[in-house]
């Protein structure tokens, strides 16, 4: 590999120069610990079961994989609480609704929540706009607060968000998104936070390893590039859009052709979850400024297919997360807590506000849980 690959090689050359920076900061990010580490573990997944693509048959029968196996694998993975390991399935509202119920089954049953995840204008002869894309936000809402999804008991709607093929404000052109000014048009729909990255393409961020606040700009693609980072005690910048990332980096991986890996937090076939990087996601999870001892860890997968289920729900998760477990959560210095994207999101602004004591109390905090 010579130096113009390396700079290119799954989109380095966007995050790397921010990445060398936060590492060599990483022992200042956590000072200042004076009690117990809580690490939250959300796992949210990018659900396409029409992906292939199948028909509705398949896909249905996918789904009903997920109905036996998920509750049950969940269940023998246990938190400090008490709580089974959640998912949270970023349902796209553009292809059939039909196994919408079937998800709900898993969720009403106490192991995951679902959320908005979008692709736009790849298939439309013309780039979406700003109001198009508002209609079809809008249009979603109402689809899904039909089965109660989103609906909060003030009548607001709230909904946390991914975009189809990492493709945010515009930051993969025309034909994957078209338009710069998505996060403001999100705002006002209602979303929360945005949880589509990391990526290993020229969409990522600059900014790795951070939640953060970004703005959106009508003039330019891709304006949450930089941002402002979540701190305990700071305001959130007005019409501003929180976005939780999930870890990247570099980690030794002797079984790789080039003896590292370029890790971003993906549940998938070719890179299963292992103690290996269990260990790099805690020593490189995330947190809100002056509360270093709250981590937040988000890994992402595209569990719709039956080739990600092993990381998902089979033999490799399970030695995964029974490791993450016994490592991580013994009680005393160290404990585990399995959230939604939705729990996750309202820990984090407990802790932006200035709330302390144990952070489970929390879930809840900002965005009630649906009425599903």
């Amino acid at each position: 590999m010579n130096i113009s690959e390396l700079v290119n090689y799954k989109g380095l050359c966007y995050w790397f120069p921010y990445y060398c920076m936060d590492s060599l900061l990483q022992r200042v990010k956590y000072t200042g610990v004076t009690g117990p580490i809580h690490l939250f573990v959300c796992v949210v997944d990018h659900f396409e079961p029409f992906n292939g693509p199948v028909d509705l048959a398949t896909a249905l029968s996918r789904v009903d994989v997920w109905k036996q196996k998920y509750p049950e694998f969940a269940s023998n993975h246990r938190d400090a609480d008490g709580n089974p390991l959640k998912h949270t399935w970023f349902y796209p509202p553009h292809i059939d609704h039909q196994v919408l119920p079937h998800i709900l089954e898993i969720c009403q049953a106490g192991y995951g929540e679902i959320e908005m995840h979008l692709h736009h204008n790849h298939m439309d002869p013309f780039p979406d706009t700003p109001e198009t894309l508002k209609n079809k936000i809008l249009q979603c809402i109402d689809d899904y607060g039909k089965y109660g999804i989103f609906v909060q008991p003030d009548g607001k709607p709230r909904f946390a968000f991914i975009h189809g093929d990492w493709s945010l404000a515009n930051s993969g052109g025309n034909s994957l998104c078209g338009v710069n000014d998505e996060i403001r048009i999100l705002k006002e729909c209602g979303c929360y936070a945005d949880f589509t990255f990391p990526c290993l393409t020229s969409s990522q961020p600059a900014m790795v390893n951070q939640i953060y606040y970004a703005m959106s700009n009508p003039e330019r693609p891709k304006s949450y590039n930089r941002g402002v980072p979540v701190q305990v005690g700071h305001v959130a910048p007005k019409d501003a859009l929180m976005l939780v990332q999930g870890v990247l980096g570099v980690r030794l991986d002797k079984k790789k052709k080039h003896k590292f890996a370029i890790d971003y937090s993906d549940l998938d076939e070719n890179d299963p979850p292992t103690p290996n990087r269990i260990d790099f996601w805690v020593r490189n999870a995330l947190s809100v400024k002056g509360r270093p001892e709250w981590r937040f860890i988000k890994v992402h997968t595209h569990g719709g297919r039956e080739i990600r289920w092993a990381a998902n729900f089979g033999e490799p998760a399970d030695h995964a997360f029974s490791y993450l477990e016994r490592k991580y959560n013994n009680g005393e210095s160290t404990f585990l807590h399995y959230v939604t994207a939705r729990e996750m999101y309202n820990i984090i602004r407990a802790a932006e506000i200035g709330k302390e004591g144990n952070p489970i109390l929390y879930r809840d905090y900002e965005v009630k849980p649906y009425d599903l």
